[in-house]
């Protein structure tokens, strides 16, 4: 049976097996961290989601300085050029992983949030923290494809969600922070007339016009189709989650698209 035949069988068998979902979904779970200590460690504080959008150019990110923040991904770009340093560093994607590996693996933060799927990746792993990543959203073959779902404890899981803002803003729930405000949330892709698309996957050929620096997404890169459609409706579930618990979501973005949050000017917020 070659390789091929193989992986449909798999899939077969977990289409018609439904009990098999949640182990194929859920992921790995041995090795991940306990999280009890980070329990409400900063309840009813403030924080600030930083996205990686072009608009993050916008803000004046000296201004976090003494605040509480989460950055992502190739945020190390900021940190080279203007010397912001987020307190929690996540990353979600496989693609940025192995792409960034290295820079990944000396970026300096307070708290480093990753998959237990990647540790072995991790060489470094001073304040790095690993749980456990619910996958199902990203797997057309199961029941829960596409559909937001909200986890309020990390020591069980955390669900993904289109983009890696949904793992903050899970992180940012059971740490305890009652007010988020989102940053360089542009809410907006292109993908570029020479960049190579293979299904899901994009290879980008030339500068990224779609965050904060060229090389982000840049020439030999790998990146996902962002599916803006998808991530406005997790956003509206996840704004919803906040609100019953009398937490908040505001979107200070410079300009943008993304409507779902009430807006906050982000630099009256430190008057």
């Amino acid at each position: 049976m070659n390789s091929n035949r193989v992986k449909e069988h798999v899939k077969s068998l977990i289409y018609n097996n439904k009990s098999l979902y949640s182990l194929y979904d859920k992921g790995f779970s041995y090795g991940c961290s306990d999280f009890s200590k980070l329990k409400d460690k900063f309840k009813g504080e403030r924080a600030f989601i930083v996205g990686n959008g072009p608009s993050l150019n916008k803000h004046d990110l000296s201004l976090l300085k003494n605040e509480y923040s989460f950055a992502v991904n190739g945020i190390f770009y900021k940190t080279e050029s203007e010397g912001f340093r987020p307190t929690f560093y996540v990353v979600e994607d496989r693609h940025v992983m192995l792409d960034n590996v290295d820079k990944i693996n000396t970026f300096e933060a307070q708290y480093k949030f990753f998959p237990i799927d990647y540790k072995n990746q991790v060489k470094n792993k001073k304040n790095c923290w690993f749980f456990r990543m619910d996958k199902g959203y990203y797997n057309k073959t199961s029941p829960y494809f596409a559909i937001p779902r909200f986890s309020t404890d990390m020591n069980d899981k955390l669900y993904c969600g289109q983009s890696v803002t949904m793992i903050n803003l899970q992180i940012a729930y059971y740490l305890g922070f009652s007010e988020i405000y989102l940053i360089g949330m542009d809410h907006s892709y292109q993908i570029p007339s020479d960049a190579d698309v293979a299904g899901e996957e994009i290879t980008s050929n030339s500068d990224d016009p779609n965050h904060f620096h060229p090389d982000y997404f840049g020439k030999g890169k790998k990146w996902h189709d962002p599916h803006l459609d998808r991530v406005e409706r997790t956003y509206s579930y996840f704004k919803l989650v906040y609100e019953s618990q009398e937490r908040q979501v505001y979107n200070a973005t410079v300009g943008g698209s993304l409507e779902v949050f009430d807006r906050a000017d982000y630099y009256s917020l430190f008057k």
